[in-house]
């Protein structure tokens, strides 16, 4: 089980952190939402759980509660800019369907 960031997303997440000037990595998670079941959810962290996972790639940690894992064990965090936009971006293995805006995923 693990989750890997891209070049473009730690570095993101390094200066986001530093910029902050606090926080031990990044929390990631899914909830039920949306028109297709889940969305991801993203957010710096200031600690971990006891049921939370923690890897480290890139030298950034990511935490990740147990059940969430379940949903995106594997998957790859990217960090785009597209004119204006910026975002994360994820390449879970386990999608089964998304949504035609890509907001949310089934498994």
């Amino acid at each position: 089980m693990a989750l890997s960031l891209t070049s473009p997303a730690a570095e993101r997440v390094k200066s986001y952190l530093d910029a902050r000037g606090s926080g031990i990595g990044l929390r990631v998670g899914v909830k039920k939402t949306g028109c297709n079941g889940f969305a991801y959810i993203v957010n710096y962290a200031d600690s971990a759980n006891d049921s939370d996972a923690i890897f480290e790639d890139r030298g950034v940690k990511l935490v990740v509660d147990k059940k969430s894992l379940e949903l995106i064990d594997g998957t790859e965090i990217d960090f785009v800019k597209e004119g204006l936009n910026e975002a994360f971006r994820f390449r879970n293995p386990n999608i089964k369907g998304e949504c035609g805006c890509g907001e949310s995923f089934s498994v």
